[in-house]
C-alpha cells in the first residue's frame, strides 16, 4: 500500500476519534453512571420520596371527585395522563407552545403542561373526555367531526377545548388583541377567532375546516 493511501486512511480514522473524543469530553459525569432502580421515582410509587416533595391534592376532574398523592415537580397534565389515564388530553411540545394540552380549570382554558397537579388543590377541571362521549358528543365536538375539523388528530382534544372557551369568551365579553371596539358585545368575527385560537397548533393545516367547525357551532348558539 502506498504511503499516500495509507495517509488518508489514518487522517480519516484521526477525524473520527477526534469527533467522538470532542463529543464524549462535553457531557457531564453522571452521563456514564449506570441508572439504578433506586434512582427511577416510579409514578404510582411515591413512598420513596420526603414528605416535603409530596402533596396531596383533591380536585374535580369532568364531575368526579379525586384525591391524589404526588410528587410536588408533577405537572397537572402528567397528573391527568399518568396517574389518571385521561390520556385524551395530549403531550405535544410540553413548554405551552402548541396547545394540545388545553383544558379548563375553574371555567378557564389553561395549558396543562404549565402548572403543577400540587397548585390545584379543590379546582374544577374538565379535559375532552369531560365534554362528551361518542354517544353524546358536545355540539363542538359533533361540528369538528361534520366540517372535518381535524386529520392526524393528535391536536384536536385541545382544539375542541380551546374552540370551546373561545366562544364562551366571546360571550362574557373577555376581550381579545383584536377587538375593535370595547363598549360593547364583541362579535365573534373570524378575526376575533383566529386570534383566540392561535395559540393551538395544528401541524397538519386544518385551520379553515377548525374555523368552519367554529362558527358552526356559533350559529346554533346564535
Amino acid at each position: 500500500m502506498s504511503k499516500e493511501k495509507m495517509f488518508e486512511i489514518n487522517r480519516r480514522d484521526l477525524m473520527i476519534v477526534g469527533a467522538a473524543t470532542a463529543a464524549s469530553t462535553g457531557l457531564p459525569a453522571t452521563a456514564y453512571a449506570e441508572a439504578t432502580p433506586e434512582a427511577v421515582v416510579k409514578p404510582d410509587d411515591l413512598a420513596s420520596l420526603d414528605d416535603t416533595l409530596k402533596s396531596t391534592v383533591s380536585f374535580t376532574v369532568n364531575g368526579e371527585k379525586h384525591e391524589l398523592s404526588v410528587d410536588n415537580r408533577t405537572t397537572l397534565l402528567d397528573a391527568l395522563r399518568e396517574r389518571m389515564q385521561l390520556t385524551g388530553t395530549k403531550k405535544g411540545c410540553d413548554h405551552g407552545q402548541c396547545g394540545a394540552c388545553t383544558i379548563t380549570v375553574n371555567g378557564r382554558r389553561i395549558n396543562s403542561c404549565l402548572t403543577l397537579a400540587a397548585l390545584h388543590d379543590g379546582d374544577e377541571i374538565v379535559t375532552i373526555e369531560g365534554l362528551g362521549q361518542p354517544d353524546n358528543l358536545h355540539p363542538m365536538q359533533a361540528a369538528f367531526i361534520e366540517h372535518d375539523g381535524y386529520q392526524c388528530g393528535y391536536c384536536t382534544p385541545g382544539q375542541i377545548c380551546s374552540a370551546k372557551e373561545t366562544l364562551e369568551e366571546i360571550k362574557a365579553g373577555i376581550p381579545s388583541n383584536v377587538t375593535k371596539d370595547l363598549s360593547g358585545p364583541i362579535e365573534a368575527t373570524d378575526d376575533e377567532i383566529r386570534e383566540r385560537m392561535s395559540g393551538n397548533i395544528c401541524r397538519c393545516g386544518a385551520y379553515s375546516n377548525i374555523l368552519a367547525a367554529i362558527n358552526d357551532v356559533k350559529g346554533q348558539n346564535a
